[in-house]
């Protein structure tokens, strides 16, 4: 096989049997993305019950983070040259006994590295979950079936810190990995009955330089935004992985330039609908870091608990996982450009509400503002998504799911940072002192002041998403009127 022909995929299963095969895909989807944030609340827990350091048990976040982060697109290649199916079961195999290892860790250190095991497994489930949806799935459903797992990627992201503090209230530290063990069991048996198997191509190569290099890339590039979220972007130990990143993209341009059979393959960006949907994602998840500071302001601003906060929170993911299918839906009926631009514009319209919380709102007036925040996200992130998987080569299915994981990726290790900075400066501009102050002690009215800017700022973010969506929107509609035949 030539190395342009597409992947040879058996028989599609039964029409009912696609639901199944979403259902196992969805179920690992859900661990591998759960995982990347539910841990999250248990540090304090495990520095107190494994006797460790701040500095240390970060690493069982950045452990998993890092392997995701710098082995997504290698496994997305491996997923078109061995065959999706299997990579898919394998990283269902290894996150599984990831989970049951860091559930029986003896100390820290052991921890850390069943962390790396389970980002090992969880790489595999996000780089190729995607792809195999799009090829279990004919183009007219593709947006309802991405809309789906669109909806179990935003909720098992924005959900984990609250079902995480409900396992280790009741349970414990240890019930947060050994809840995967029997789903992971589940998805396993639901994968291999009822996904279709593909074969492998032969005559492939594996671009083992480009692999290296990308990989180091987005390590360094992680790292850096960490250190720079702990240390300040002025550092010298920040400014030198955000060098080495830049440097690193470089490099792995020209090699994969230089290589006849490269991981990526460089031609995908020069489809511009392709590259524009790619930037809107990272936008948006960008968009979405800003989030992290309402938890703040119900609490240190309104007052309530930590298990009321968790309900209001949840507000987002729940209104984002009850409209992603329904925009899937109407993307494959309407096409997914327009619904991008309306899920957008509702966006929009959301962070300004933001934009205008104050100490005194009540509840009722909170709910109003960040729920469409859940609905314009979910109506975008679908028809995004099927527009992305739509428009790569049957071929490069693997690596157009690693690129749509990778953007989540890169906007949440962007975001997050750059959103505590932003936070943390116009706090500190309200009560005339330094970023970092203790934020327990900052009047109320100064940090209801500090949130309502994030979103201000935020807001001008999703404009820029917007103006994207509508370019592609109108290249597309050109592109239909040059080519009327074209699908």
């Amino acid at each position: 096989m030539t190395p342009l022909q597409p992947e040879i995929v058996q028989n599609d299963p039964p029409a009912a049997n696609k639901w199944l095969a979403l259902t196992g895909i969805g179920l690992g989807v859900l661990m591998a993305t759960l995982d990347s944030s539910i841990v999250n609340i248990s540090l304090p827990t495990l520095i107190e019950q494994l006797h460790t350091s701040l500095a240390t048990v970060q690493w069982v976040v950045l452990a998993y983070l890092l392997v995701v982060t710098a082995l997504m697109l290698g496994v997305a290649r491996l997923g078109d040259m061995l065959g999706k199916k299997r990579l898919y079961m394998a990283g269902v195999v290894l996150f599984t006994l990831g989970s049951l290892l860091c559930g029986a860790a003896p100390n820290v250190g052991w921890l850390i590295g069943f962390r790396a095991l389970q980002g090992l497994g969880a790489v595999m489930m996000q780089a190729l979950g995607m792809a195999i949806v799009t090829e279990v799935f004919p183009a007219r459903e593709r947006g309802q079936a991405l809309g789906v797992v669109g909806s179990i990627v935003s909720f098992g992201i924005a959900s984990g810190p609250v079902i995480g503090g409900l396992l280790i209230g009741f349970v414990g530290w240890r019930s947060v990995f050994l809840v995967n063990v029997p789903v992971g069991i589940l998805t396993f048996l639901v994968v291999w009955r009822v996904v279709p198997s593909s074969q492998a191509r032969a005559g492939q190569r594996f671009d083992m330089p480009g692999a290296l290099v990308l990989g180091g890339t987005l390590v360094a590039y992680s790292l850096g935004m960490t250190f720079g979220q702990n240390q300040g972007f002025t550092s010298l130990v920040t400014l030198a992985m955000l060098g080495a990143a830049l440097a690193g993209l470089a490099g792995f341009i020209a090699v994969e330039c230089r290589s006849t059979q490269p991981m990526v393959n460089l031609g995908l960006f020069r489809n511009t609908l392709f590259s524009l949907n790619l930037l809107m994602g990272v936008l948006t998840f960008v968009v979405l870091a800003s989030l992290f500071v309402l938890p703040f302001f119900l609490e240190l601003v309104k007052g309530l608990s930590t298990q009321q906060t968790g309900l209001l929170v949840g507000a987002v993911p729940i209104s984002m996982a009850l409209v992603a299918p329904i925009s899937g839906r109407l993307s494959d009926r309407y096409g997914p450009r327009l619904i991008s631009v309306i899920g957008l514009v509702i966006m929009m319209g959301a962070f300004w509400g933001l934009s205008t919380v104050a100490a005194d709102i009540s509840i009722a007036g909170y709910l109003l503002r960040v729920m469409p925040i859940g609905v314009g996200f979910g109506m975008f992130q679908s028809p995004n998504n099927s527009a992305i998987m739509g428009s790569a080569p049957r071929d490069q299915l693997g690596v157009a799911s690693g690129l749509l994981s990778l953007s989540r990726t890169v906007g949440q290790s962007t975001g997050l940072p750059l959103m505590a900075a932003l936070f943390n400066a116009l706090v500190a501009l309200q009560i005339g002192g330094l970023p970092g102050a203790d934020l327990e002690a900052v009047p109320p009215e100064a940090l209801a002041s500090g949130v309502a800017g994030v979103f201000r700022i935020t807001m001008f973010v999703v404009l820029a998403a917007l103006m994207l969506a509508a370019a592609a929107f109108w290249l597309g509609l050109r592109r239909r009127a040059d080519a009327p035949a074209e699908t």
